[in-house]
């Protein structure tokens, strides 16, 4: 998936009030989004299984591990599939919605910067607030309707067979929020926000003595809580009231109630209560936040107890959008999300709902994640079972994406010459094999399903490595003459601050993308656009020239520069001039990524986030399976829309090509 714990996104990627007074400008009831169906008289189902690693499924399947993707193979094919350029997860999946390379569809990493500020902002979607608002005092009130945009351009490939009266079913498709309105039920994914417009941002209540005031980690708030009388009583923050025109958060007040036999505690939160032991997830609780009087903004969260002794310790997971009254639009039609959690349970609206960040900051440990993970991926596969069932004719595509994040913090078990790497980590080197062999379980059911005329697809976007060693772009960028600063200790701050730019030509925002300070473009740009084009290919070749010192190996295999690497060229302000292909092993440092210019170029990777793929897309592969050779064949991820659609005897897709 690419990046969740490292994703480098400032605390609030959006402007959560401005994002919830759009949200309550507009009812968000909304129509079915295909029209009047013909019969297709064929089921193709597509199982898309984020970070799906091409090697070891290849090993798994020689260990006769995977039995139902063995026979899938023998039925069909199975091969390597070439991903994105960078092999990102929104970059990817938007690669594949629409036949087109992100010069075209205009998703280049999970964040954009803004030329003009240098602002970063989430690539995959934008909040519009209302036109018009009405002053009351302390209030604001919006009069006409807001609304969020989703910034991926392109066709979708399930638009043009919805168009021929063909049904569609997109589940929790990533880069697809808000939905696109287009398919007949769709559930969003990957870049739903929690209710503060984040990723996730979860909260940790602990009585440690080093925990005394509260404090912001990367992903999280750490808040101190003290149990006194037998009581612990805390305040879950939600985004600030969107309106009031002076941000203050919502909040939602809880007591947790010690059991007099010290070993378990009874939750309060409003008119919910749940009992927890130690170790113990709760099922999901709704949560109001305060808006108006008599009138609440509907939410959910979990629990975990942590600890009880020698202190307390209760996290709680970001707040989630409440499936059943959901404040932004995360289904089409508006009560699909209602109707999925009537058959099988309430469930993580969160895109991205394991919480790795809270794992590479020590919040939650490798256990609590991998439980939490199980509770993710149950919810995820009764889903599939209800939808399969109900699934009739035309296209299905279903999302897991569980996979993708237990293998980013879990990689190094695999990974003995890991920097990190402990005997503790040994325990766990099962772990994404057995994922690996639970989806094969999956992959069965979908077998069972089909007709003599149907199709089954399984595919992921990329495939993973291990992350060993971290290389600080901006660093090196600096050391090569291509960046100055004006005040090293400043430049160790995020946002690129101390960067001298009158005398900087290139810096790095994100995960693979490098940028010239351009002329026209960046509001202080010294690079003329005539020298971009010599300029970016002198930093590329010497970016693929970079050796490791520490291990005398490349760390860069390939930089491609993106005017050529690219045929779609639709959104030159957004756009890096260079995206980085990393060796192997090698990926950008999480604070190069964050706009800072380190003292260091290169470093180990100490942290449990441990496997990767935003690396040279030659080195991870995703996978294809398919139950009959295809009729048109996919050898790219790009290309894989179109050979879906030939299917139902649609070609012409996309009807702009980019091929490279």
């Amino acid at each position: 998936m690419g990046g969740g714990v490292v994703t480098p996104l400032p605390a609030r990627t959006r402007t959560a009030g401005a994002m919830l007074l759009a949200a309550c400008a507009v009812a968000l009831a909304a129509g079915c989004g295909g029209g009047a169906h013909v019969v297709a008289g064929q089921k193709v189902i597509v199982l898309g299984i984020d970070g799906f690693d091409h090697q070891l499924t290849r090993d798994l399947l020689a260990a006769g591990r995977l039995p139902n993707l063995a026979r899938l193979a023998q039925q069909g094919g199975f091969t390597p599939l070439a991903t994105s350029t960078p092999p990102l997860s929104p970059v990817a999946w938007s690669t594949f919605i629409t036949g087109l390379d992100p010069g075209a569809h205009g998703i280049f990493d999970f964040i954009h910067r803004e030329p003009d500020t240098l602002a970063s902002f989430l690539s995959t979607s934008r909040t519009v607030p209302p036109g018009k608002i009405l002053t009351l005092g302390p209030w604001q009130f919006p009069l006409s309707s807001g609304r969020v945009e989703l910034l991926r351009g392109g066709e979708a490939f399930w638009e043009v067979l919805e168009a021929r009266g063909i049904e569609t079913t997109i589940v929790r498709m990533p880069a697809n929020f808000p939905p696109s309105g287009k398919a007949t039920r769709e559930l969003s994914g990957m870049g739903t926000p929690d209710m503060l417009g984040t990723y996730g941002i979860f909260t940790l209540f602990s009585s440690k003595p080093d925990v005394f005031e509260r404090r912001d980690v990367s992903g999280g708030v750490i808040q101190p809580i003290d149990v006194i009388d037998g009581v612990a009583r805390g305040t879950i923050e939600g985004p600030p009231h969107p309106y009031r025109i002076t941000p203050t958060p919502m909040a939602v007040e809880f007591a947790a109630h010690v059991d007099a036999s010290g070993e378990a505690v009874l939750i309060v939160v409003g008119d919910e209560t749940r009992v927890l032991e130690v170790g113990e997830w709760s099922s999901w609780v709704p949560v109001g936040l305060p808006l108006l009087p008599f009138q609440t903004l509907p939410g959910e969260v979990r629990f975990l107890l942590k600890s009880l002794t020698p202190y307390f310790e209760l996290y709680v997971s970001p707040i989630n959008l409440d499936p059943y009254a959901p404040a932004l639009p995360i289904s089409t039609p508006g009560y699909y999300a209602a109707e999925l959690a009537d058959a099988e349970g309430r469930f993580y609206t969160q895109g991205m709902p394991e919480d790795t960040r809270a794992r590479n900051v020590e919040a939650l440990t490798a256990d609590e994640l991998l439980a939490q993970a199980r509770l993710t991926a149950d919810e995820t596969r009764r889903q599939f079972r209800y939808v399969l069932d109900q699934f009739r004719d035309g296209l299905l595509f279903y999302y897991f994406g569980h996979v993708d994040q237990v293998s980013h913090v879990m990689w190094r078990s695999l990974d003995p010459g890991h920097p990190a790497y402990t005997e503790a980590d040994a325990r766990y080197r099962a772990v994404i094999g057995d994922l690996y062999v639970e989806m094969d379980a999956v992959v069965g059911q979908a077998m069972a399903a089909l007709g003599p005329n149907d199709l089954l697809v399984v595919m992921s976007d990329h495939g993973f490595a291990p992350w060993r060693r971290a290389v600080n772009v901006n660093s090196w960028l600096r050391d090569h003459g291509y960046l100055a600063v004006t005040d090293a200790r400043a430049a160790t701050a995020p946002g690129l601050a101390g960067v001298d730019w009158t005398k900087t030509r290139a810096y790095a925002v994100g995960l693979n993308g490098v940028y010239l300070n351009l002329q026209g473009r960046e509001s202080k740009g010294i690079v003329p656009p005539a020298e971009a084009s010599r300029l970016s290919a002198e930093i590329a070749a010497a970016m693929e020239g970079t050796v490791d010192p520490a291990t005398n190996t490349p760390a860069i295999t390939k930089a491609f520069v993106t005017a050529a690497a690219f045929a779609g060229r639709a959104y030159p302000r957004i756009e890096p001039d260079i995206v980085v292909g990393y060796a192997r092993g090698t990926r950008v440092a999480s604070d190069s990524a964050l706009g800072i210019v380190g003292p260091d170029v290169f470093s180990d990777n100490r942290e449990p986030w441990s496997g990767d793929h935003s690396m040279d897309p030659a080195h991870v592969p995703g996978v294809l399976f398919t139950s009959r050779p295809l009729k048109v064949p996919a050898d790219r991820l790009q290309e894989l829309a179109a050979s879906i659609l030939a299917e139902f005897g649609v070609t012409g897709f996309p009807k702009v090509r980019s091929t490279p």
